[in-house]
């Protein structure tokens, strides 16, 4: 008897270890992988891993087995043909991925759309999505914005002019499964404020598109005016529906569809006077159809939330950091926040949130891969623009705007995770304490996560010893984390890079990393 209770015992101290424990497996570093690549983790296609890399005008789909074994690397040169590359994005399924990409052609831009098999083969020929013409300029930056439905069954291409400074025309091209054209409308949108322009957008599974309308004082400012647009699937105009912010600024403001229960959230940090301190959050649901409010209502941080939070600062000055960087759905309509503070020094002066024109240093709403090296600003729009890109911010999600020519030093510190209940009042609030830094890039700074259904982990670097070790701590639906015990196979001299982290199954993700100056990927099984 006392055996058998031993044995049981061993089994279960066995089990929860099992379930605790990670489990690594490396790809091989390939000499044409060096540490300017960039590259798109796909995710799994029959079976096989497929990630897309690209080193200047070289385009190729790695094509990886479940052991991270290189089966063939598959060059892309169709993608440059006719021209230069100005941007890539993927939308994958189970048994085939479509690589969205634009280039220009003498006085034309092109959106295009490619299929992509389980072998990195391509399936048929590339699909012209739509083009636009009389360009008399060698374009630097994209023009078309791709976004797809949460099913994937709906997917728009959209590009907005910025000709008619008080009316921006957005045209969208919207597109099945199977890339047959459902509707292409040119769709007029009034811009009365000087400094109005239009931030996230979004597509819901019935069709609809859904956008904000923002203002400021200024064009770095603060939100005082913010409108949803919802253009219903057949529909020629967008409905404008004004949103009240009851004496309230805004700053980082997100818009997310929940599809399940019909409606989209509107969320922002505010303050209570212009260019203040952050004093807690703002969210409001909308009907999906743009057709009436659902809830608005503000939650203010406590000084105990507040004094938890802040790191090293003034208690009023704990979320001026912070900026959204996940929200996350419940099915029973209740949905949770997740922030991270992120800044920038140059020279021994501190960047804040104003310096990043209403922008999170570190977001990046396209996907689209990223690039060690930061790229140019996009401007937001100008005089002399045609057509600029959704949202303002490079692959990187670094906007580098007065940063000059000198040495960068990024920060990633605390992470701050707010549950709220279906009717918007608050549930839980945490704290994941971190502080990260480095000097030029942001690649090993911030953290990535991976939804396993019972809990969340958060994976990110720490500084021990000179050197970064991966964390990993999970939290529980109610809000618990739990340190889980130091990842296994980190002693082999790669540095990883979790905030590029993709998941690629339902415990099973996919991490770049760099052994050598070269980089290479990660399978990770929880």
């Amino acid at each position: 008897m006392k055996n058998r209770i031993v044995f049981f015992l061993s089994i279960l101290l066995l089990s929860i270890f099992s379930v605790n424990a990670q489990q690594l497996v490396f790809s091989e570093p390939e000499k044409d992988d060096a540490r300017s690549l960039n590259f798109e983790i796909l995710g799994k296609i029959d079976g096989n891993i497929l990630i897309y890399k690209n080193t200047r005008d070289l385009h190729q789909m790695a094509v990886y087995d479940a052991d991270m074994k290189l089966l063939d690397k598959v060059r892309m040169d169709y993608l440059t043909e006719k021209g230069k590359v100005l941007s890539t994005d993927f939308i994958q399924y189970s048994d085939f991925v479509y690589v969205l990409y634009q280039f220009q052609n003498k006085s034309t831009v092109f959106a295009m759309a490619v299929k992509i098999d389980g072998n990195g083969k391509k399936v048929g020929d590339p699909v012209v999505l739509d083009t636009t013409s009389n360009i008399n300029y060698n374009v630097d930056n994209k023009i078309y914005t791709f976004i797809n439905s949460e099913d994937k069954q709906k997917i728009v291409a959209f590009k907005i002019s910025t000709r008619n400074e008080k009316e921006h025309a957005v045209t969208s091209c919207m597109y099945d499964k199977s890339l047959n054209l459902i509707e292409k409308v040119r769709v007029p949108i009034s811009m009365p404020e000087k400094n109005d322009f239009l931030g996230e957008f979004g597509l819901a599974n019935n069709g609809n598109i859904v956008c904000l309308r923002q203002s400021g004082t200024t064009q770095n400012d603060n939100i005082n005016k913010i409108s949803l647009l919802v253009k219903p699937l057949g529909a020629i105009n967008y409905k404008l529906n004004i949103l009240p912010i009851n004496k309230i600024f805004l700053d980082d403001t997100r818009v997310k569809i929940d599809n399940r229960n019909g409606h989209c959230i509107i969320t922002s940090f505010f303050s209570k006077v212009r260019r203040g301190n952050v004093d807690g959050l703002y969210y409001t649901l909308w009907a999906l159809d743009g057709s009436k409010e659902l809830l608005n209502a503000t939650t203010t941080f406590t000084e105990e939330y507040r004094s938890d939070v802040r790191g090293d600062g003034p208690q009023k000055m704990a979320f001026n950091d912070f900026y959204l960087k996940n929200l996350i759905l419940r099915k029973d309509g209740g949905f949770m926040i997740i922030a991270e503070a992120a800044y920038v020094t140059n020279r021994g002066n501190t960047l804040n949130r104003w310096d990043y024109m209403n922008g999170n240093p570190f977001y990046n709403p396209y996907g689209g891969g990223f690039s060690n090296f930061p790229l140019n600003y996009y401007p937001m729009y100008g005089a002399n623009s045609l057509y600029y890109p959704w949202g303002g911010v490079n692959n990187m999600g670094m906007m580098n705007n007065n940063l000059g020519n000198n040495v960068n030093r990024y920060y990633a510190e605390n992470v701050a995770i707010i549950s709220f209940e279906p009717d918007g009042k608050m549930e839980w609030s945490n704290v994941i304490r971190k502080t990260q830094y480095d000097d030029n890039t942001d690649n090993y700074i911030g953290y990535g996560i991976v939804n396993s259904g019972d809990q969340i982990h958060f994976l990110f670097n720490l500084q021990e010893k000179r050197s970064n070790v991966l964390t990993d701590q999970s939290m529980s639906p109610i809000g618990q984390i739990d340190r889980n015990p130091t990842i296994k196979n980190l002693d082999k001299g790669y540095d990883f890079m979790p905030r590029h982290i993709k998941q690629v199954g339902l415990r099973q993700a996919i991490m770049p990393c760099m052994y050598r100056g070269y980089t290479c990927f990660v399978k990770v099984d929880f």
